[in-house]
């Protein structure tokens, strides 16, 4: 973000925080001669059939009667209307709940963090039942999701009615989260008192890609006359075009990582012996491989949710509710690199430092270089997640004091790239290649016209021809119920079970030849099939040098002149190839829970106290297969176990007074290892001058933490609250992924492997493998404010806020050895010490207008860092959203949405000194719309 749009964005919120400092007082003089105890207390939430939530304001004040009423401490947002969410995207609605932050991909939410906890540790319900949804992203944007977090830009918000957080832990609800339980809840017929239909209609525009797309959305409810029997349908399509670009530098190294510079090379004041050291801690450090990257991405997104309801007593509810989603994508990559960096044998050793500058912490930030190998990539995806999800349940009372319910259902996610298939050509040896890091985007300036098809090349065994389709299922079996005694009109006692099997299933393919094994192209059969891509660095102000158009592969011209898909030395294989076998993976849990709490007010006994107490008792077994070598020999190798864990907690609500109350809990809690990792398989991979092996551990213990919670909440009026709360959680058992570089002798794994490659068995890889660390403690505080300005006059009563700022600090021990001889001490992956939320309204019966601005501060996502760098990250950034609508009619509704108007870039790191690993933008967002309810 640049100098005026920061300044007008701290402007904007400091304007917003100063109306809200003056709030209280005159909320004070408002209410002193005119408010009762009586107009204090939290309006009830009416009976389902009378829900009626129109208006922003309205759904704010909707959302705070279910935090208020909790004893448990809960945050909520519902729909402004009938199947019109507050946001586009669920992940950006759930961000204006406090301590909540969220990562984006191209330009739309994907996963939230809860208190600093990120999405491994957040549970998904949908419907009360737990699922996980897998989409894919970008290499630098986290790749497929193989873990247990949850991808919500799978849906469109408009298939949901309420959303909401709950931040402590109660035994009727399954355990598995650290941060949060997010609960989703679709739309139910006998909601709606009426029959009721609405029709949406919108067009969204990207100005970065300059593509317009559709957006429709459609409910339809009805129900008998006698309110037992409802059908719901309700239908959301959208298209989303968009182009993401910028700067990847895949990680920086030292210099004497692979194999060091050619010894000709000189830098002022530096010897050949200090440009090659290689050790970490002293050595001077390069870009690894200084590049260029686009991503032209166009999705399709079509949703249905459908519920049947039947009540064929008062006391007796049947619900049957089904979700429905598919995401299909394409994603068209286009990359310029300096692959040299990073490649061991004829690239790096042959590498001449011709000048350059080393900056204080030992970085190499400009510099002019000879013999680069230069490449130009090409990729093509095809994306596809389905996601589907049936479940019914009995509610049922029996006489006036006991209630059963009986639930079940299950969900399943179907991840599938059926193409992945990527296509690199060649500039060896090339001359007077020049870098500049001086600015945070880079000068990558070639000494070669990579725009003339005559610098490529396409060369067996140095050009690659990458094949890589692959699939993740997740599978969700749920069935619960729980009995309900009201004991007395102050205690109400509570017991049940709960079971849920979950099933993970993984595959990959890659070429049995190797990637680097081709049929090489003349000059002029390489000429007619590739293509100049164009156009690169609008909205970047790129450094001079830096080129906007490179030569790229065509790839359609690959599969039907190269036959890539047909000639024999493609082909691809699953678990015979030793790069691909490591994906297949399979997993399966059962969780068995059995519960009992006491809910209890003893505000009838003259106490002012709510609360439950309550324990959950756990037990999990698991078991998990992968494939693993030993010696010369490959084999199918299986692990299973079983854990069992108790777990109390305990929530207390005091009311001060009738306006101020406050809460406190405590609870032990535990998450689940990431479910890819409890493989006793491992995987080897090698692309381009990417050299790892990675292994799962089926012996992770689960992350178990012992929370603290207490807050205080004011609300001085309808619709609005001042709270604060603080927490403590003390992590032990952490689960973290440890990386350090091996050379592949070191391995015991055979050299043919390598076979096909580029590798060979004195290159360093990257080793990784999840382990348990001893944890850490993570605290932290939220400041919550909601106010409407009804109290002032006139135009002004119109206006109202809502903020947030949390902030949480986590010392978490890491391990840097594999023996666990050494550790570091760092924050939680994936925790923001600051995160705040600030929303300023403006609303009357026909119109409506907000803006929106969401902080989040840098945070972690590797520790350790691999080559020598500390860790792994991505820097603060600030999203300012806006929307307005217009009422022409009661019906029918006018609107448009902004979406991230000052183009916030995507900005990741590596090392405490802030090298810049990725830099890119994906543009701002615009949709038109129009809502008619008939």
């Amino acid at each position: 973000m640049n100098a005026t749009r920061r300044t007008k964005a701290i402007l904007s919120l400091s304007s917003a925080i100063a109306t809200i400092a003056l709030a209280p007082m005159a909320l004070a003089q408002s209410d002193a001669g005119t408010a009762s105890p009586a107009t204090a207390l939290p309006q009830e939430e009416p009976a389902a059939a009378d829900i009626v939530v129109t208006g922003f304001r309205a759904s704010l004040n909707s959302a705070l009667n279910i935090k208020r009423n909790e004893t448990a401490s809960v945050d909520a947002i519902k729909a402004e209307d009938i199947a019109e969410f507050p946001d586009l995207n669920l992940a950006e609605s759930l961000q204006r709940i406090p301590g909540v932050a969220i990562s984006r991909v191209n330009g739309e939410g994907r996963n939230v963090t809860v208190r600093g906890l990120g999405p491994e540790y957040t549970r998904v319900r949908i419907n009360g039942m737990e699922a996980i949804g897998t989409t894919g992203g970008t290499d630098n944007s986290g790749g497929v999701n193989r873990g247990r977090g949850f991808d919500f830009n799978i849906f469109s918000s408009d298939l949901f009615s309420n959303l909401s957080v709950r931040k402590t832990a109660t035994a009727d609800v399954e355990e598995g989260s650290l941060g949060g339980v997010v609960d989703l809840q679709t739309a139910r017929p006998l909601d709606y008192k009426k029959p009721t239909a609405v029709l949406s209609a919108a067009a969204s525009y990207n100005d970065l890609s300059g593509k317009t797309t559709p957006r429709l959305s459609g409910l339809v409810a009805t129900q008998t006359d006698d309110g037992r029997f409802g059908v719901l349908l309700s239908v959301a399509y959208e298209e989303r075009k968009i182009v993401e670009e910028g700067a990847n530098i895949t990680r920086w190294t030292y210099g004497g990582f692979n194999g060091g510079f050619a010894p000709t090379s000189t830098l002022p004041g530096k010897t050949i012996a200090q440009i090659n050291d290689a050790n970490p801690g002293t050595a001077l450090f390069h870009p690894r491989i200084p590049g260029l990257v686009s991503y032209d991405i166009a999705q399709k997104r079509l949703g249905a949710a459908a519920s049947v309801q039947f009540k064929p007593t008062d006391r007796t509810t049947i619900s049957i509710d089904s979700l429905f989603s598919r995401l299909d994508g394409t994603r068209k990559e286009a990359q310029l690199q300096a692959i040299s960096f990073s490649r061991s044998g004829s690239g790096k050793p042959q590498t001449v430092i011709r000048d350059g500058t080393v900056d204080g912490d030992n970085n190499i930030i400009t510099g002019t270089f000879d013999n680069v190998d230069m490449r130009s990539q090409a990729r093509y995806d095809v994306l596809k997640t389905e996601f589907y999800q049936v479940n019914g349940s009995i509610d049922q009372q029996l006489g006036d004091r006991v209630k059963i319910n009986i639930m079940g259902g299950h969900a399943k996610s179907e991840f599938k790239n059926p193409i992945q298939t990527t296509v690199t050509i060649d500039a060896v040896n090339t001359g007077n290649f020049q870098y500049d890091f001086t600015s945070r985007f880079p000068t990558i300036a070639p000494g070669v016209d990579v725009a003339n098809p005559a610098t490529w090349s396409f060369v067996n065994g140095t050009s690659e021809v990458r094949i890589r389709p692959q699939t993740v299922d997740n599978a969700f079996t749920t069935a619960k119920g729980f009995v309900e005694w009201e004991a007395n009109d102050m205690v109400t006692l509570k017991a049940g079970a709960d079971w849920r099997k979950f099933e993970y299933d993984s595959t990959e393919r890659r070429r049995l030849s190797g990637e680097t094994v081709v049929a090489p192209l003349t000059a002029a059969e390489l000429a007619s099939m590739t293509t100049l891509f164009d156009g690169f660095g609008k909205g970047l102000n790129i450094p001079t040098g830096t080129p906007t158009a490179w030569i790229i592969p065509n790839l359609a011209a690959f599969i039907s002149q190269g036959n890539i898909y047909g000639n024999p030395i493609y082909a691809t294989g699953g678990v015979e190839n030793a790069t691909a076998r490591g994906s297949y993976v399979t997993v399966k849990e059962e969780d068995l829970g059995i519960w009992g709490m006491t809910q209890f007010n003893l505000a009838n006994a003259g106490l002012p106290i709510r609360g439950d107490l309550g324990i959950r008792y756990v037990k999990t077994d698991q078991f998990s297969t992968g494939y693993a070598s030993r010696g010369t020999a490959t084999n199918l190798v299986s692990a299973d176990r079983t854990y069992k864990r108790w777990l109390p907690s305990i929530n207390l609500v005091g009311n001060i007074t009738d306006d101020l109350q406050v809460r406190f809990a405590a609870a032990k809690t535990l998450a689940r290892a990431g479910i890819s990792s409890l493989t006793p398989g491992g995987n080897l991979n090698v692309s381009g001058g990417n050299r790892s092996f990675s292994s799962g551990n089926p012996d992770l213990k689960p992350t178990s933490s012992k929370n603290l919670d207490v807050s205080i909440e004011w609300y001085p009026t309808q619709g609005a609250i001042y709270a604060l709360a603080a927490f403590r959680k003390d992590i032990g058992t952490f689960v973290q992924t440890l990386s350090v570089g091996v050379p592949y002798a070191s391995l015991g794994l055979p050299n043919s492997l390598l076979d096909g490659t580029t590798a060979s068995p004195t290159d360093v890889f990257i080793v990784s493998q999840p382990v348990n660390s001893s944890g850490g403690i993570l605290k932290g505080f939220e400041v919550n404010i909601q106010q409407p300005f009804s109290f002032l006059p006139g135009i002004l009563s119109n206006f109202g806020v809502l903020a947030n700022y949390t902030f949480v600090k986590s010392d978490i021990e890491y391990l840097t050895a594999a023996n666990g001889s050494t550790s570091v001490t760092a924050p939680l992956v994936g925790l923001s010490r600051h995160a705040a939320n600030a929303t300023l309204y403006y609303e009357t019966k026909k119109f409506q207008i907000r803006g929106s601005v969401a902080y989040r501060s840098k945070y972690l996502t590797a520790v350790p860092g691999t080559e020598g760098n500390a860790y792994n990250g991505t820097n603060r950034t600030i999203n300012v959203d806006a929307q307005a609508s217009y009422n022409i009619t009661e019906k029918m509704k006018l609107s448009i949405e902004a979406i991230n108007l000052t183009d916030t870039k995507n900005d990741q790191f590596v090392d405490e000194t802030n090298r810049l690993n990725v830099l890119t933008h994906s543009g701002r967002q615009f949709n038109f719309g129009m809502r008619y309810a008939f």
